[in-house]
């Protein structure tokens, strides 16, 4: 009969191969093999922490780590020699049936990141334990993060989080939907967009316009109408990877452009019909674009 020990070292044995099978394959898919650093989490601009006390947590919602996220696979299988004699030790307790300590965690949305108790995490994962117990710190954002995420991902919410500050649009439009972009530095822009509208109000009606009224008048008559026009017409399709305000922003400026050849205002739906007219992509490209990005998700999938 093989004692709690020998099973601890044969498990982790099994666990390093399938942790350098696993660094393979992300290099031949393309999708990071890595924990998520606690660190990214900055760029979403937590306004504060409370203790949610000692609660039990899916362990697969655990993606991340304070200071070890590179030591272990996105699955916390172990990567490095040092943490063996540590995995054993914890892998042999539980064999035992000793109970093991709450890990300590950081929340963020439905997500979780170890402060202490990566190798209990990792040893609960490789067994399949479905729920760990811990001593839970929730940081409240604005905007959450998901899983597969990447930096870049996170960067861009967290542009979204100031632009939500600086405009006040939950409290101005409330239910609204939410404006997301593919590509960093959008924001700025709608700012400028919003600016430019509380100029010309106050030209319009020569009178001092407020920030809220010119965010108000902006999100109703600009962005809400195109966003409807890009719904009504499913232009979504035509633009595969995009979202609505990627087309919002280029649907606008293809509307300067339009005013300035005619003369006139050519309106927010002519402009948005004739951008897709000339820029979306061939049939064959929009496959392609599509066929890429759902074998993404499947990789994706097939790893977390």
């Amino acid at each position: 009969m093989v004692d709690s020990k020998q099973q601890a070292k044969h498990d982790l044995e099994r666990a390093k191969v399938v942790s350098a099978v696993e660094d393979v394959l992300s290099v031949m898919r393309g999708v990071p093999n890595e924990l998520v650093p606690f660190d990214w989490v900055r760029h979403l601009a937590p306004h504060g922490e409370h203790h949610l006390g000692l609660q039990s947590i899916p362990v697969d919602a655990v993606i991340g780590s304070v200071d070890r996220y590179r030591e272990f696979t996105r699955h916390f299988l172990p990567r490095e020699e040092y943490l063996d004699e540590r995995w054993i030790a914890i892998r042999e307790a539980q064999l035992r049936g000793r109970e093991l300590p709450p890990i300590q965690v950081y929340k963020v949305g439905q997500l979780y990141f170890v402060k202490d108790g990566n190798h209990r995490v990792s040893v609960a994962r490789r067994n399949g334990q479905k729920y760990i117990d811990a001593h839970i710190i929730e940081l409240d954002v604005r905007v959450e993060p998901e899983p597969g995420d990447t930096l870049r991902d996170l960067i861009i919410k967290g542009e979204y989080v100031h632009f939500l500050r600086v405009t006040r649009l939950d409290e101005i439009v409330p239910g609204h939907e939410e404006i997301r972009f593919t590509t960093p530095g959008r924001y700025d822009i709608l700012l400028d967009h919003i600016r430019t509208r509380q100029y010309f109000l106050g030209l319009k009606h020569g009178r001092d316009v407020s920030w809220e009224e010119a965010v108000e008048s902006w999100h109703r008559r600009l962005y809400a109408r195109v966003a409807e026009h890009i719904e009504t017409h499913r232009l979504l399709r035509s633009f595969p990877g995009r979202t609505t305000g990627d087309l919002y922003l280029w649907v606008m400026d293809h509307r300067y452009f339009l005013t300035r050849r005619y003369g006139f205002d050519v309106g927010s739906e002519v402009a948005t019909l004739d951008f897709t007219r000339h820029y979306a992509p061939p049939a064959w490209r929009r496959l392609g674009r599509q066929l890429r990005l759902k074998l993404h998700g499947q990789r994706l999938r097939t790893s977390s």
